[in-house]
C-alpha cells in the first residue's frame, strides 16, 4: 500500500530554519516526482516545490524561492524541504505528494499519492 510519511515540523521563530522529511513505501519511488504542499489555517492548500524522478529539475512557488530548497533520496526512499528564513506566512500543515508520471505541475490533482501532513508554525 503506498505510504507517505512527513516529519520534522514544529514550531520556530521567524527567520529561523526547519528541514521536511517525507519517507516513502509502497511505491515505485524513483519512478515518482515527488512535491511538497501546505495548507495555511482557512486557507486553500497551494503548491510548494516539486522535483523530477532523477532530481535534476524542479519547480518552486514564487513565494519561496530562494528560502526553500527540495531534495530527495532515491536510495532512503525520501524527500526533503529545507526551509531557510521563515516567516509568519509559512505556517501551514505540510504535506508530501508523489506523482507517477513525469511532470513539475503546481496542481493538487496531478498527484496521486498523499501524507498525512506535518504542522509548521512560525512564530514572530
Amino acid at each position: 500500500q503506498a505510504q507517505l510519511v512527513e516529519s520534522g515540523g514544529g514550531l520556530v521563530q521567524a527567520g529561523g530554519s526547519l528541514r521536511l522529511s517525507c519517507a516513502a513505501s509502497g511505491i515505485t519511488f524513483s519512478a515518482c516526482g515527488m512535491a511538497w504542499f501546505r495548507q495555511a489555517p482557512g486557507k486553500e492548500i497551494e503548491f510548494v516545490a516539486v522535483i523530477s524522478q532523477s532530481g535534476r529539475y524542479w519547480n518552486y512557488a514564487d513565494s519561496v524561492k530562494g528560502r526553500y530548497t527540495i531534495s530527495r533520496d532515491n536510495v532512503k526512499s525520501a524527500v526533503y524541504l529545507q526551509m531557510n528564513s521563515l516567516k509568519p506566512e509559512d505556517t501551514a500543515v505540510y504535506y508530501c505528494a508523489a506523482r507517477r508520471d513525469f511532470g513539475l505541475g503546481s496542481a493538487k490533482g496531478e498527484y496521486n499519492v498523499w501524507g498525512q501532513g506535518t504542522q509548521v508554525t512560525v512564530s514572530s
